[in-house]
């Protein structure tokens, strides 16, 4: 049991890490220097939020839990279909389609199996906060809609208001302090703001608008870490993680690859369930129906001919950027990135692969899915819990929070993916 052990995590969703400095983000440069900072840390693949969600609920990659990206390709009775995996009812479907949702236990499950509970606000899309539990077994709040343990719909005004953006942050920030944290106190109470990433796909990476959502951002995690220390200021008992679940790159061009697939005579049309394409913002994954797996060596030629292309992955190499083999899943590719510097003097670019059920992704936008430097560049600050002021140059990811948490909690974490983070260097 966790005795008086507590966790608290605030994930600002996009924020890259050589984006933290003095002039954007005051706060967590200062308390980087007073806390461990992981300047080794790094994505998983596709690296996408919801992706990410999974792969921080679980402590696994997405070939273990089983969240394939933003959108993924399920068999629902007709033959494969591109769904996004971001809607409401997504875990739903996912669970009539596969007979499960994710593949492994999450922090919630875990803590429901000690007693404890768990509460999770996200002003994400509904998909990317409800993976964090998507089986109900602690507390969640968010716009789409909020539950109690046992997956029981409450009505919960606060969270039915918020909007994505820097006023919905700003709300939820302020009542994650005062209700959660500091009045309910759960074994973990995580955050997941929706800036900077918000911004930085409605506007340029460095613009005005983008930093200020940054500089936001910010002010959120230090509010959080304020309410934090005001209930434990030796750190010995609260455990506080700051950090991000990718970066960005700006949007140089569109790829319709699905009409490129079609033109090459390996998709037979638009709508068909053959070959279908899930677009990854910077990369795509390609699942292909049992009689169509004898195209998957096409697949892989065409790809690799393809200037725009940085990396194809298929059969049984999609291990190695940890997604399931034996599968539907069959191909991946990451889009070419690049160092160019934008106007506002933000390096790094690539291409997306066009998504009819995404409007918002536009070229001199910013972007993420692949495994360019900058979207596999998120950042990770722990302080309390053991950490001293340090910086840690050795690899850290994604599936090493949820380990992190629960041998603080003094919970068991030796069967996942990641490894709980070294308190000394």
């Amino acid at each position: 049991m966790r005795g008086d052990k507590r966790a608290v995590v605030v994930i600002c969703d996009s924020l890259r890490n050589d984006l933290i400095n003095p002039a954007n983000t005051p706060f967590l440069v200062e308390l980087a220097e007073r806390a461990t900072s992981f300047a080794a840390h790094r994505s998983v693949f596709p690296s996408t939020t919801r992706a990410s969600s999974a792969s921080v609920a679980t402590g696994c990659l997405p070939a273990r839990h089983g969240l394939l990206g933003n959108t993924m390709a399920l068999d629902e009775g007709d033959g494969l279909v591109c769904r996004n995996a971001g809607q409401p009812d997504f875990r739903d479907r996912m669970r009539r389609a596969t007979g499960r949702t994710l593949h492994v236990p999450t922090l919630a499950e875990r803590l429901r199996w000690h007693g404890e509970t768990s509460i999770v606000c996200g002003n994400v899309s509904p998909g990317a906060a409800y993976f964090q539990d998507p089986d109900g077994h602690g507390w969640m709040y968010h716009a789409a809609g909020s539950f109690a343990p046992g997956a029981r719909p409450i009505d919960d005004p606060p969270s039915a208001a918020l909007k994505k953006g820097i006023a919905g942050d700003r709300a939820m920030t302020e009542r994650f302090c005062d209700e959660i944290v500091e009045e309910r106190a759960p074994a973990l109470a995580l955050m997941w703001l929706s800036e900077p990433d918000y911004s930085g796909h409605h506007s340029p990476l460095g613009s005005a608008q983008h930093l200020a959502a940054i500089a936001h951002a910010d002010r959120c995690v230090r509010q959080v870490h304020q309410s934090v220390r005001r209930l434990d200021p030796s750190g010995e008992d609260i455990l506080f993680l700051a950090g991000s679940d990718h970066g960005m790159e700006t949007v140089t061009e569109a790829i319709d690859l699905c009409e490129l697939l079609i033109a090459a005579g390996i998709k037979a049309g638009p709508e068909s369930r053959d070959v279908v394409v899930a677009p990854q913002g910077t990369a795509a994954t390609i699942f292909f129906a049992d009689d169509a797996r004898g195209r998957v060596a096409a697949t892989v030629d065409f790809l690799a001919r393809e200037n725009w292309v940085g990396r194809v992955v298929a059969g049984g190499d999609l291990a190695r950027v940890g997604l399931p083999t034996g599968t539907a899943l069959q191909v991946a590719v990451a889009m070419a990135a690049d160092d160019r510097v934008n106007p506002h003097g933000i390096a790094g670019s690539a291409p997306i692969v066009s998504d009819p059920g995404d409007p918002e992704s536009k070229i001199g936008f910013g972007q993420h899915g692949g495994l360019g430097v900058n979207e596999q560049s998120p950042f990770l600050i722990a302080e309390g819990g053991g950490f001293a002021a340090r910086v840690e140059t050795r690899p850290s990811c994604l599936i090493d929070i949820a380990p992190t948490v629960l041998r603080h909690l003094r919970m068991d974490h030796d069967d996942m993916d990641g490894q709980a983070l070294a308190l000394m260097g």
